[in-house]
């Protein structure tokens, strides 16, 4: 009996095996610590055969199998969305376990490979288990990492692929977890999610924040979405980062604050002193309010949102800050930066971090010419000799390679920071960068180069997920 079971971009064969039927030749010929636990398995569990030659990519430790890489699926019936496979080579042999989804172009995220449960098989096909094992793991990493501490209680607890635990992302903001779900399966085991982050002893809320749009991609619906077993979150909460208070709103970007920043914020505040620093696209003033703390003369943060910049402004109360030497101006970002040119006012440091520009690949071509407009206009308005801190939140621009040679045709001295969903390519950051540096008709020297706070763990096997870059410039 043969069936057809869909995966996005294309069809995959099915094909049932009957209780009484002789295993295969390949399927007889050994067996596994996998294998032996699937075959006591109630109820029985598919398995996903890769294609030949697919294979190794996968027992190298990358956890996203997509469609293309899928030969045949062996199972009856043939499995759901959510639901634990094996993932075995061309002869059938499990290399791995992971979570299927029959819409996505990703049928199965792999959780645990062969070598892992041979190991400890405790947590083999047991995703509650497993679950439970690799969130211990993160909150012993970041202990270990010094998170939480006296001068910081925001931080990410969980990083998807780089916890092992792909689609899943907890922010900790002090006494609240934030979960940002963007899998099937992370929505299939929220209550299980849920109780787990619950014990941890500082948090007392849980927000739940689902990504719809990649849900939608993984064939979920926001009507779809189970039930909260958590106490209900507050709208804003206070937080602390390095000794700086923040208040955060939970209906704002992301999780409500950007803490990948943490340890570029921290560099900035050292080298503010004594300068005039401008920050473009602030939000709720993070840097600016480095910028201050660590001493700089006047800070200007401009954003077209109304109500991060009242964030904002209460943020500078909250650190005792002097509003006269820190001012917040609702203004589009090129509007404010051309006016500035236009009436020669420039900056010893300048921050630039636009929202995403390039959403996905077929975005790259416009969005690298406004990223190059961009950077341009703030060079122009970065005095010579001066700082440039630029931004990008783009994968698609990251995965080109070409950002930083398009601001190189922009600026002197120049901070930039790119952060990406995707895997780091600086060819294309390199190309942005030199064309708009160009255009100013100044040169960069670059002096730094980082990524997100170490508490943003990346997979090497998962290099999508480096989504990070900062780059220190000069502008000449």
């Amino acid at each position: 009996m043969m069936m057809l079971s869909s995966c996005r971009n294309g069809l995959l064969r099915t094909f049932s095996l009957h209780h009484h039927s002789a295993p295969t030749t390949a399927a007889a010929a050994y067996t596994t610590t996998l294998q032996d636990i699937a075959t006591n398995h109630k109820p029985g569990i598919a398995k996903v055969v890769l294609k030949k030659g697919k294979t190794q990519l996968f027992r190298d430790g990358s956890p996203m199998v997509y469609s293309g890489a899928v030969d045949r699926i062996i199972g009856r019936p043939p499995p759901k969305t959510g639901d634990i496979v094996l993932v075995a080579d061309g002869t059938e042999k499990p290399i791995g376990w992971g979570l299927y989804n029959s819409v996505s172009m990703f049928c199965v995220r792999l959780m645990q490979l062969e070598e892992e449960a041979a190991r400890d098989p405790s947590s083999a096909l047991d995703m509650g288990r497993l679950l439970e094992t690799r969130i211990g793991a993160a909150i012993d990493l970041r202990k270990a990492l010094g998170l939480p501490s006296a001068h910081t209680n925001a931080y990410r607890l969980v990083n998807s692929e780089g916890d092992r635990l792909s689609g899943l992302i907890v922010d900790v903001f002090g006494e609240l977890a934030v979960i940002a779900s963007s899998a099937a399966w992370v929505e299939k085991y929220r209550q299980e999610i849920e109780s787990y982050i619950s014990r941890i002893n500082e948090i007392k809320h849980i927000k739940w924040r689902p990504s719809a749009d990649i849900l939608k991609e993984e064939g979920l619906e926001l009507t779809d979405l189970g039930n909260s077993i958590a106490s209900p979150a507050p709208q804003t909460v206070k937080v602390m980062e390095n000794g700086i208070s923040y208040s955060i709103s939970l209906e704002g970007q992301k999780t409500g604050f950007y803490a990948d920043q943490r340890e570029n914020r921290k560099f900035l505040s050292s080298i503010s002193e004594g300068q005039n620093v401008l920050d473009i696209c602030c939000y709720s003033g993070g840097f600016a309010l480095n910028a201050a703390v660590g001493g700089a003369t006047n800070i200007i943060g401009v954003d077209s949102s109304l109500p991060a910049l009242e964030l904002a402004k209460e943020n500078v109360l909250l650190n005792n800050l002097d509003p006269g030497r820190i001012s917040f101006i609702r203004e589009d970002a090129s509007a404010f930066m051309k006016g500035a040119a236009s009436r020669h006012e420039s900056w010893d440091l300048v921050i630039l971090d636009p929202p995403k520009l390039a959403p996905n690949k077929k975005a790259l071509q416009s969005a690298s010419g406004m990223y190059r407009n961009l950077n341009s206009l703030a060079i122009q308005i970065t005095k010579r000799g001066g700082l440039l801190m630029t931004c990008s939140c783009s994968g698609a621009m990251t995965q080109s390679g070409t950002f930083l040679r398009t601001i190189q045709a922009s600026a002197y001295y120049i901070f930039v920071v790119f952060r990406q969903d995707s895997i780091t390519h600086k060819f294309l950051f390199n190309t942005i960068t030199q064309a708009a540096a160009a255009m100013a008709g100044k040169k960069l020297t670059v002096l730094r180069q980082a990524g997100a706070a170490c508490d943003h763990p990346i997979d090497p096997s998962y290099p999508e997920g480096t989504y990070l870059s900062n780059i220190l410039l000069r502008v000449l």
